[in-house]
């Protein structure tokens, strides 16, 4: 039945897109990020739909969309560079059969960044792709919420439509990105029109973002705390009542603390003291061998270069005994451990270019909103209200992404190229509305010579 019911709602989509073709687009992004193949047990996972959706979603935009107000940006240039470059180190990467697996998944994704911002060439569309991408993302974020109300999670154990450890449904990816989405979900909420702002949508808004909180609680991901932190200092720059603020969440941290799992409490120690904790210090080590990769491949390794690495993780945990404290020194070794960071990724797959590439689209994305928040923040008209709130709702999201990021392995991670393709729609859709007018030519006065001066 369930099975029935989700081919239903995916065949649905699709069909609502024969009249709009733009829902096609809506269709991908819905497919992309929650996967529908995954959660169904025989109709959809016999399809290619994710294929056959994007095939349908750009050949859409092709005929039949208009394509006048259509802008291609320089990060979406960076895009197709990065795109490119990917490209060339697969063809040399160093281990070529998993590099190929990869490589499969990672070009869809720029493609679709690249082709996204093509398709927004209004508000509306905007909103759309937004809010898309919040519903979506929140139906498995709103999923992990209540099995962490109903058992505490746990590292590892929290599963969410299907128990698969890859793509939003990898606990330490989906805590990040439900941070992330957190400034959208508050700019839907009060500049929607799709759903105009009313009780019922500030309150589903609010219980979102409640459940958003809970899945670095229910995935014990140490990312997720931190994220949340980064979060709170930021919103410090768009909030009236800052001491208020300040109070609220000092007290609503107090009240959590003991309703916190003693699992998730003890695991959150470790930030401190890495060196108690294998995981952590396994980071560190693959870190350090990158880095030294790096020396010798400038040009980068290819995808999945990690498979060569070989470890020698040292390990302190320190117990007290009495008026002493006794430190126990243990030795482990591991192989062909994963990046667990995206910018070590980065330098590992695809070198120095393939990270300066990767670097300058996040840090330019960074500035271009910022520009937009400086140009629309202190516009009076009412049609010129949701422009700088939903700038500094993208740059908030990108931020968390960037602090997230450097403890998992998320570069290429779908969601957040949507993100960046949604980033150079807003910036060429309101660069286009906000072009200076040319001044009307003022009339020009002709002197004619006497003779031709009709007499009086």
């Amino acid at each position: 039945m369930l099975d029935l019911a989700l081919t239903s709602f995916v065949l649905g989509f699709i069909a609502l897109g024969l009249r709009r073709p733009f829902l096609w687009v809506l269709a991908y992004l819905y497919i992309d990020i929650v996967a529908p193949q995954k959660i169904s047990y025989h109709l959809l996972t016999a399809l290619p739909i994710s294929l056959i959706v994007f095939v349908a979603a750009s050949g859409g935009w092709l005929l039949a969309d208009d394509k006048r107000d259509s802008r291609f940006t320089y990060r979406q240039a960076l895009l197709a560079a990065l795109l490119v470059y990917c490209g060339l180190t697969t063809l040399s990467a160093d281990f070529p059969i998993q590099a190929a697996a990869k490589w499969a998944w990672v070009w869809k994704a720029l493609v679709f960044a690249l082709f996204l911002p093509l398709t927004l060439r209004t508000r509306l569309r905007i909103e759309a792709v937004t809010l898309a991408m919040v519903l979506s993302a929140g139906s498995i974020i709103i999923t992990g919420a209540i099995k962490t109300l109903l058992s505490g999670g746990g590292y590892g154990t929290l599963h969410f439509f299907v128990s698969d450890n890859t793509g939003l449904y990898e606990g330490s990816i989906i805590s990040c990105v439900a941070i992330a989405v957190i400034p959208l979900v508050l700019w839907l909420a009060r500049h929607g029109t799709i759903f105009p702002p009313d009780r019922r949508v500030k309150l589903f808004a609010w219980a979102l973002c409640f459940a958003c909180v809970l899945i670095p609680i229910g995935t014990q991901a140490r990312t997720g705390l931190l994220c949340i932190g980064l979060l709170g200092v930021l919103a410090l720059r768009s909030v009236k009542r800052r001491l208020l603020y300040l109070t609220l969440v000092g007290t609503v941290a107090l009240v959590a603390m003991p309703f916190l799992p003693a699992s998730y409490t003890e695991r959150m120690s470790t930030i401190q003291n890495h060196e108690s904790d294998e995981s952590a210090s396994t980071r560190l080590a693959v870190w350090a061998w990158t880095w030294d990769y790096a020396k010798d491949h400038p040009l980068g390794g290819g995808f999945d270069a990690f498979r060569g690495n070989k470890l020698r993780i040292e390990t302190r945990k320190v117990a007290d005994a009495g008026s002493t404290e006794a430190v126990d020194v243990g030795e482990t070794t591991d192989a062909a451990r994963a990046y667990h960071s995206s910018y070590f990724e980065m330098l590992g797959e695809q070198g120095w270019p393939g990270l300066t590439l990767w670097l300058f689209l996040q840090l330019s994305g960074l500035w271009q909103m910022e520009r937009l928040r400086r140009r629309w923040k202190d516009r009076t008209e009412p049609d010129a209200q949701w422009q700088a709130p939903l700038a500094t709702a993208l740059q908030q999201a990108q931020l968390v992404y960037l602090l997230g990021s450097g403890f998992v392995g998320i570069a290429y991670q779908p969601f957040i190229l949507m993100l960046i393709g949604l980033q150079c729609g807003l910036w060429s859709y309101l660069k286009r509305i906000d072009a200076p007018r040319p001044l009307p030519l003022a009339p020009r006065r002709i002197s004619l010579p006497a003779e031709a001066v009709p007499a009086s």
